[in-house]
């Protein structure tokens, strides 16, 4: 698939404005639209979370930078028309940002709602959705980026074109490998492990199934890694990376694959093997076959969409995916992990 070279291209290049500027600006417009439907957003620049392109029109720098750091190395790869996010900011009557979001859906519309001056509305069936925060919001990055913006382009998104899988997941040998499992599964290791034996890696946690393909295409993020900090004992390198807050309130290691170039990554790839993970169940490591009746009933637990028709089209892709070999793979050690999922690939069985 053609990718188009740039990462945050700019639609309009207007009259850079001062944050001073803006706020101002915005004080005005709001004596005579107290809806702030019709507010001037000078800003405007384009992204491609997972390939697909979302234009980001707002008032305020801080906004794209956050955009820049969740999708700037991502590039255009699929042809479908963008969506669209309005993104207002304004002062606030408080220096603290808002609390934990609440998230809610009827049909074709999907809200979060922080407070009265942190919120947001998405419209998938239109492909739109528009939200307004404050600064104090805005500028904790982690927290803004985590439950609002990139909560916000999935809302967006995903009910259009995608059906999102807990799962990581790499490739061998031309061979694609879900990795799925609930958190503390061992997804991010595995992958990692993996990934620093030779395997592309496509993602650590969350994969997206693109539907209406006869090909399993599935699309991840391959430009960074999150560990919880014990996860140093496995991988000594990791001593070199960040620890930082998320937004959840723990610390977690960010890994940026550039970083480590014995790393090769990919973006896509058609799923040939899923791969449930399973380091509880106490007994002789192994690789059995995985019921699909259970499968399916593990995916259907993510689907979230309200609107009927969306949730059946998901159900249909993922009723479509597990026409490929299902097993559950119970290990303890990384090492023989590693070279039973080798062995499958390479030789399937």
């Amino acid at each position: 698939m053609d990718e188009l070279q740039s990462t945050a291209e700019t639609c309009r290049k207007p009259e850079p404005m001062s944050n001073s500027q803006i706020e101002a600006a915005n004080e005005v417009a709001a004596l005579d639209d107290p809806l702030l439907c019709n507010s001037d957003l000078p800003l405007s620049a384009m992204y491609y979370p997972q390939g697909f392109s979302l234009e980001i029109t707002t008032n305020s720098h801080e906004v794209l930078a956050a955009a820049e750091e969740s999708w700037g190395k991502f590039v255009r790869v699929f042809s479908e028309p963008p969506v669209r996010l309005r993104i207002g900011a304004m002062k606030g009557d408080s220096e603290e940002c808002s609390k934990v979001p609440v998230y809610r859906a009827w049909l074709n519309l999907l809200s979060i709602v922080g407070d009265g001056g942190n919120f947001a509305v998405s419209d998938f069936r239109r492909g739109r959705g528009f939200g307004w925060f404050t600064q104090a919001t805005i500028e904790n990055r982690a927290y803004f980026r985590y439950y609002f913006l990139e909560a916000l382009s999935w809302m967006t998104l995903e009910p259009r074109y995608l059906t999102v899988i807990h799962a990581a997941c790499v490739k061998l040998a031309g061979k694609t490998v879900l990795l799925c499992g609930d958190s503390g599964a061992g997804k991010s290791s595995l992958s990692l492990a993996c990934a620093l034996r030779g395997w592309t890696f496509l993602s650590d946690d969350s994969i997206s199934l693109i539907r209406n393909r006869e090909d399993r295409l599935a699309v991840g993020n391959p430009y960074s890694m999150r560990f919880r900090e014990e996860s140093i004992e496995l991988f000594p390198e990791l001593k070199q990376q960040r620890i930082t807050p998320r937004a959840t309130g723990e610390m977690a290691i960010e890994l940026d694959t550039a970083s480590m170039p014995e790393i090769a990554t990919a973006l896509t790839g058609s799923v040939d093997y899923i791969v449930f993970l399973n380091r509880q169940t106490p007994g002789p490591s192994r690789l059995d076959a995985f019921p699909t009746e259970a499968a399916l009933s593990w995916f259907k637990k993510i689907i979230f969409c309200s609107e009927k028709e969306v949730r059946e089209a998901q159900v249909a892709s993922l009723s479509q995916l597990l026409a490929v070999p299902t097993y559950e793979l119970c290990y303890r050690d990384l090492e023989w992990a590693v070279n039973r999922l080798d062995a499958l690939v390479r030789e399937g069985v």
